[in-house]
C-alpha cells in the first residue's frame, strides 16, 4: 500500500493550493476564500522514486456541533483515521490561532505522525516566523510555501524516509503503446495492424452526476458507494469541487464524479460558483457516462434543457434520474412526465428511471442502465452491418432531391466511439437536408439498438472530376 499523506488545517491556510502542488494538478478549487473545500479528496504525488496518497480536506473545526461545519469536521476525521501522515498545516503570516490549537490538541490525541507545516512563508525568516509555533506542542515546525514550492519536497522526503518503501510506491505504469495509421489507414500499435474497427472501453467507467443544486447528487453518490463519502446536506451550493469517487460494483471498477450543481447563468454570481460550473462541465465532458438528474417535486425548468443540451453536444452516453419521486404527488408526477417528453424530446435514447437517493428506492436499476448505456458507446459497428443498415434506410426512405441532384450513399464505416460515429460515405451528400440526416441517425440507432447513447454521423463526399470547381465536402453532424 502506498502511504497516505492527509492536509489538515483551518480553513485558507493552503491545503488546495499544497494539494495541487503535491498532485500536479490543478484538481482542487483555490481562491482566498475560505471554507472552499467541503469533501475530502484523493490524489497520487512523487517525491523522486516515492509515490505516495494525499488527501485534501476542508476547513477543520473540531468543536462544531452543527450545519455545514460538522459535516466538515466528520469528513476532516475520517481522512485522519486513513492517513499514515498528517501534515498539519498552519498560516505563518497569522500566527497562532485558538482554532489552531484545538487541532493541535485533537491531533495529539489521535496518535498520527503529525507534521507541522508553516505555510506561506515565502520571503520570510524561517527561524523568526516559526519560532511561537512551538507552543501547539506537535513538534518541529517547518516553514513551506504551497505557493512557490519552498522546501516542500524536502518536508516530503523526510516524512517518508522512515518508511521502508514498498514494492507499490516505486511501481510505475507501463507506458502505452504508439498507436498510429499505416498508409492503408489502419490502426498500428506498435507497427503491428490493428483490425479493430472501435477502441476498447477504458478499465474504469467514469460516471458524472450532474444536476442543478440541491437535486441530491451528494445522496445519490453516498447511496451507490455505501457511505457517507461526500456531504449531503439541504441547502443548495453544498458541494463547490469535481470529487472523483474509485469504487467496485458487481467486480467492475467505476468512478463516480459528484459535481457541483449548476445553476441558471443570471443567477451564477459569486466567484467560486463560477468556478464551480466550469469544474462540473468539464467533468461531463472527462466522463464516459452521466447520470442527469431531474427533481420530481419540481418541473422540468428552461436551465435543466440547457444543461441537457450541454450534455448531448458533449456527446456522453447518458442515464436520466427522476429523482426524490417518492416525495412527488400524483400531479407532480404528471406534470413532470410531461415535461420530460416535450421539453427534453432531444434525449429520446436515454433510460429514464423514477428513483429516491434518499431512501434508495430504484437505485439497483441506476447501475445497471448506466453499464448499458457505456456498452452502446463503445459498441462496434461492423462495416458490412452498417453498409447494409445504410442501404435499407435508403430504399425504405430515399434522400430527397437537391433540385437536380439527388444526394447517393455508397457504403459506411465506424469512425469513433463514445458517442458511436458513423462516416458515410458518397456523392453530393453535403446536399443532404437536417431532416434526413436526423432520419438517419435515428435508423441507425434503432438497428444497432443502441439504447443510452446519442449518435454521430459525418458525411464524406468523394471527389467529382467533372465538377467545375474539383471540391469534395465533408460534413459532420
Amino acid at each position: 500500500m502506498l502511504p497516505t499523506i492527509a492536509l489538515v488545517g483551518r480553513p485558507n491556510v493552503g491545503k488546495s493550493t499544497l494539494f495541487n502542488r503535491l498532485t500536479r494538478s490543478r484538481a482542487a478549487l483555490v481562491a482566498d476564500f475560505p471554507g472552499l473545500t467541503r469533501d475530502r479528496q484523493y490524489g497520487q504525488g512523487r517525491v523522486g522514486d516515492r509515490r505516495f496518497v494525499v488527501i485534501d480536506t476542508g476547513g477543520f473545526e473540531p468543536v462544531a456541533k452543527e450545519g455545514i461545519l460538522k459535516e466538515m469536521a466528520r469528513q476532516t476525521l475520517q481522512a485522519l483515521d486513513e492517513a499514515d501522515i498528517v501534515f498539519f498545516l498552519v498560516d505563518g503570516r497569522a500566527g497562532v490561532t485558538p482554532q489552531d490549537a484545538r487541532i493541535a490538541e485533537l491531533l495529539r490525541r489521535r496518535g498520527r505522525t503529525v507534521y507541522l507545516a508553516v505555510n506561506k512563508t515565502e520571503g520570510m525568516n524561517d527561524a523568526r516566523v516559526t519560532a511561537e509555533f512551538h507552543e501547539l506542542g506537535i513538534g518541529e515546525p517547518y516553514a513551506i510555501s504551497a505557493t512557490q514550492g519552498d522546501r516542500v519536497n524536502a518536508l516530503i522526503e523526510l516524512a517518508l524516509e522512515e518508511r521502508a518503501p514498498s514494492p507499490d510506491e516505486t511501481e510505475y505504469p507501463v507506458e502505452e503503446p504508439t498507436v498510429v495509421l499505416n498508409a492503408r489507414g489502419q490502426a498500428e500499435i506498435d507497427g503491428e495492424p490493428d483490425l479493430a474497427i472501435a477502441p476498447e472501453p477504458p478499465a474504469r467507467t467514469k460516471i458524472a452526476i450532474v444536476g442543478h443544486p440541491n437535486v441530491g447528487k451528494s445522496t445519490l453518490v453516498n447511496s451507490l458507494i455505501g457511505e457517507e463519502r461526500v456531504i449531503a446536506f439541504d441547502q443548495p451550493g453544498t458541494t463547490r469541487d469535481s470529487i472523483y469517487l474509485d469504487f467496485v460494483h458487481k467486480n467492475k471498477d467505476y468512478t463516480l464524479i459528484d459535481t457541483a450543481g449548476v445553476r441558471k447563468r443570471g443567477k451564477t454570481t459569486d466567484v467560486i460558483e463560477k468556478f464551480s460550473v466550469i469544474k462540473t462541465l468539464q467533468a461531463i465532458e472527462d466522463a464516459n457516462v452521466v447520470i442527469f438528474m431531474v427533481d420530481a417535486t419540481l418541473s422540468v425548468s428552461d436551465h435543466d434543457v440547457q444543461l441537457a443540451s450541454f450534455i448531448q453536444d458533449a456527446g456522453r452516453a447518458l442515464v436520466i434520474c427522476l429523482n426524490k419521486w417518492d416525495a412527488a404527488n400524483a400531479e407532480q408526477r404528471r406534470k413532470l412526465n410531461e415535461d420530460c417528453t416535450r421539453k427534453l424530446y432531444f434525449l429520446d435514447y436515454a433510460e429514464t428511471l423514477t428513483i429516491s437517493a434518499k431512501t434508495k428506492q430504484g437505485l439497483d436499476k441506476v447501475m445497471a442502465a448506466a453499464s448499458r448505456a457505456h456498452a452502446a458507446a463503445f459498441k462496434k459497428l461492423p462495416t458490412p452491418k452498417l453498409t447494409r443498415v445504410l442501404q435499407d434506410a435508403a430504399v425504405k426512405q430515399q434522400p430527397p432531391r437537391a433540385g437536380t441532384i439527388r444526394p447517393k450513399m455508397r457504403y459506411a464505416h465506424q469512425g469513433g466511439s463514445n458517442p458511436p460515429i458513423v462516416v458515410i460515405h458518397g456523392t453530393s451528400l453535403n446536399k443532404l437536408s437536417d431532416t434526413y440526416i436526423r432520419y438517419l441517425e435515428r435508423f441507425f440507432h434503432d438497428a444497432f439498438e443502441l439504447k443510452g447513447t446519442p449518435l454521430r454521423l459525418e458525411l464524406r463526399t468523394g471527389h467529382n472530376p467533372y465538377a467545375d470547381d474539383g471540391k469534395s465536402g465533408r460534413r459532420k453532424r
